[in-house]
């Protein structure tokens, strides 16, 4: 488990090929986000993160467009073509739905409440732990259809029944409640301007790996990823260019702070 200070366009080169098993990231995007004045070398990083992904690895790369002058940025799909173009395959499209807006748009456009998730996989992933927490409405009762199968001999076979589970596999528009006390309950990460919440954190490292896999965050802002690593019993590594944010991580990935959240 570690925590570094350094821009990632640099850092990421100091990893092994092939070594991480998953990478959850948001960078800053479009200017919107004061950063320090920090940027970041969007392409340099990518390329690194397809040398350092384990082959069946993915990257979750969270990202949002600005509306400049009456006209959408587009880097959200500008990056995830890049990506595909050197590599990733694009394998899924998740929306992170919020249930607030953080930047309003002007009074002529629908308010946007979410970002995208490209989920970008290096090969066919090695790990789909797939969450099923949809209810579904006919759960516990037996599927329709013939419940008889008719033999080669011209009898009928009655078919055990089948039951239709209470969950379901959840669609890929994750809804997550967003804003103080409800993204974490740590007050020191609200210092960081663009946290994401604890619980997508979570359900990406349950979708996409195992204990003991290392989880990689290259703009790890206050830690949100690498906490809920090391509760998940995952490896990690977390790279951040400001030392201020760095030891925001670094307080709430002790193992201290962690003992004293459970308390």
């Amino acid at each position: 488990m570690k925590l570094i200070c350094g821009d990632s366009a640099n850092e990421l080169k100091n990893l092994a090929s092939e070594s991480v098993d998953l990478t959850i990231t948001s960078p800053p995007y479009d200017g919107i986000r004061s950063y320090d004045g920090y940027t970041f070398d969007f392409k340099s990083i990518a390329k690194e993160l397809l040398r350092v992904t384990k082959k069946g690895g993915i990257v979750v790369w969270i990202i949002g467009d600005q509306i400049i002058d009456g006209d959408n940025s587009g880097t959200s799909f500008n990056q995830a073509l890049f990506f595909k173009e050197i590599g990733f395959k694009l394998y899924d499209v998740i929306i992170y739905a919020k249930n607030n807006i953080s930047f309003p748009n002007g009074r002529n456009r629908y308010h946007r409440a979410y970002e995208y998730m490209f989920i970008l996989s290096k090969g066919k992933p090695k790990t789909t732990n797939l969450i099923a927490d949809k209810k579904n409405k006919w759960g516990g009762t037996a599927n329709w259809g013939n419940l008889t199968e008719r033999q080669k001999d011209g009898t009928l076979k009655v078919k055990p029944k089948k039951y239709v589970k209470e969950y379901g596999i959840r669609y890929n528009i994750w809804y997550y409640t967003v804003g103080k006390g409800h993204s974490t309950h740590d007050s020191i990460a609200y210092e960081h301007p663009a946290i994401f919440p604890e619980k997508l954190a979570y359900d990406h490292i349950i979708s996409w790996t195992n204990e003991k896999d290392l989880v990689l965050d290259p703009f790890c802002g206050s830690g949100t990823t690498c906490k809920m690593a090391k509760q998940l019993n995952r490896d990690f590594i977390g790279i951040e260019i400001s030392e201020k944010y760095l030891q925001i991580a670094k307080s709430r990935t002790s193992q201290e702070y962690l003992l004293e959240e459970k308390k």
